[in-house]
């Protein structure tokens, strides 16, 4: 299945509004965007020091976005999952407390920790789109900024990047 132009252009429209919100709010490294070449996966990352992203991403072709924590070394994946597991919580709890202290009233979101190509080890939470067309909606992108807030919010810890 193809992308259409408009359907292009509101990918755009919507990347481009997270980004520059990122940039805006003072507390996100450079964004960098890692696009699969089949388009199925559009990422926006961004640095949040030794070698771990937040991220926010599109799947076009579900249609869905994510918000996610990810790194390429297995050692701060694990002080990942030490953070949240010294607090005694689930992982969906741990994020649903960085998801209140973004303003975002989501209970027990889901979370998916998972290795993506041998390389990356996420945590992640899907938002499910009944369409394309919801990226032009406000409460969509507001919530998407709100997911990513959560998870700078919860891992700030483990951060190395000053927020």
């Amino acid at each position: 299945m193809a992308l259409t132009q408009a359907d292009i252009e509101i990918i755009n429209a919507y990347r481009a509004w997270i980004e520059r919100r990122a940039a805006e709010s003072g507390y996100y490294g450079p964004c960098e965007r890692h696009d699969r070449p089949d388009g199925s996966t559009l990422l926006s990352r961004f640095d949040a020091g030794g070698r771990i992203w937040l991220e926010v991403g599109l799947r076009p072709f579900i249609p869905q976005v994510r918000a996610a924590i990810v790194t390429d070394d297995r050692w701060k994946s694990e002080e990942l999952e030490e953070a949240i597991e010294s607090t005694g919580d689930t992982m969906n709890e741990f994020l649903e407390a960085g998801f209140d202290e973004a303003d975002l009233d989501w209970r027990e979101p889901p979370v998916e920790h998972y290795r993506d190509g041998g390389k990356y080890f996420y945590f992640a939470t899907p938002l499910e789109l009944s369409s394309l067309s919801d990226l032009t909606r406000d409460d969509v992108r507001t919530k998407t900024f709100k997911m990513l807030e959560g998870y700078r919010i919860a891992f700030g810890p483990s951060l190395t990047r000053s927020s």
